[in-house]
């Protein structure tokens, strides 16, 4: 089993104009609601790939309500704790004549320390049957900034590997908690080295204590660095459509290669297959199948091998 964290939980909303047109009227064509956060479409995209996928952290309020309806519909299994907050919602609005999109996101609800117990109490139980886990998101109010380090070390001391996606100071904390991947996107690893260069930026994030690095290039696709040696693998062309989510199937990508002991190489190759599949499907957590498996021979893989 693989286990998702999402602390911050969210109602995706998704509107779709044929253009976005500031101060003034916007006709919508379409409306779409999913699951959403980072680990609740980490999941999703697990699921789709065959794996037996479970996903925690807190859920609220109506819109918490409905959230879990819609994850019924899924193959994730439920493990969310309930809260007395409402469960966020993000708004993507989706201009379809020019293909970008406009985030909407809301704090989410404030968790009290009984709250942040029960969640413990069950996090730790989950930890006794995954083989990985993945602590994915911002945190919600309330919940302390060094959460992830503590999630990482539990999970590390139950022999659990531990995928973190996270970014600003609960990303710092999380690397020196040693988390055996860590996988910001390029401004997050940016913020976090001072650096804008990509590998010399992932290896500086790596010395701060994660085992290994994968960072998310955009269109330029994935540069992991490990402690056997460094790659980049990018889709053999530009993808064209919403980037929202796409670096959540990346994650789902590494992670279930991960489970199924591949090389890096093939792990980054998946990942990057899927995020930019995820780039032409209608939201995040879900990808198009027939993009993924056109792209998966054709991603292209180069070695640094001196880099790590």
């Amino acid at each position: 089993m693989i286990l998702t964290v999402t602390l911050n939980a969210a109602l995706d909303i998704t509107y779709r104009v044929p253009r976005l047109r500031p101060h003034a009227t916007n006709r919508i064509t379409e409306v779409s609601e999913r699951p959403g956060g980072k680990g609740l479409n980490v999941a999703r995209v697990l699921a789709a790939l065959g794996h037996r996928t479970v996903a925690t952290g807190f859920v609220g309020g109506g819109t918490g309500e409905a959230l879990r309806a819609l994850l019924a519909e899924t193959a994730v299994t439920d493990a969310l704790v309930p809260v007395g907050g409402a469960t966020r919602r993000t708004i993507a609005v989706a201009d379809t004549a020019t293909g970008d999109t406009t985030q909407l996101n809301e704090p989410g609800p404030v968790v009290t320390p009984a709250e942040w117990d029960t969640f413990l109490g069950t996090y730790r139980e989950l930890l006794g049957e995954a083989q990985a886990v993945a602590l994915c998101g911002s945190l919600p109010p309330g919940v302390p900034v060094d959460v992830y380090a503590r999630l990482t070390r539990a999970a590390r001391s139950a022999g659990v590997p531990v995928l973190l996606d996270t970014s600003g100071e609960p990303l710092r904390r999380g690397l020196a908690a040693r988390p055996d991947l860590a996988k910001p996107n390029a401004d997050e690893l940016a913020a976090l080295t001072g650096s804008t260069e990509p590998l010399r930026a992932a290896r500086d994030a790596r010395r701060r204590g994660a085992h290994a690095v994968a960072a998310s290039l955009g269109p330029a696709g994935i540069l992991a660095v490990t402690a056997g040696g460094a790659w980049q693998a990018a889709p053999p062309r530009r993808i064209a459509g919403n980037p929202t989510g796409a670096g959540d199937s990346a994650v789902a990508g590494l992670l279930s290669g991960l489970v199924e002991e591949l090389s890096w190489p093939d792990r980054l190759t998946r990942a990057v297959a899927l995020s930019a599949a995820t780039v032409r499907a209608p939201a995040a957590g879900e990808f198009d199948t027939a993009t993924y498996e056109e792209l998966l021979p054709r991603v292209v893989v180069t070695d640094h091998p001196t880099a790590a």
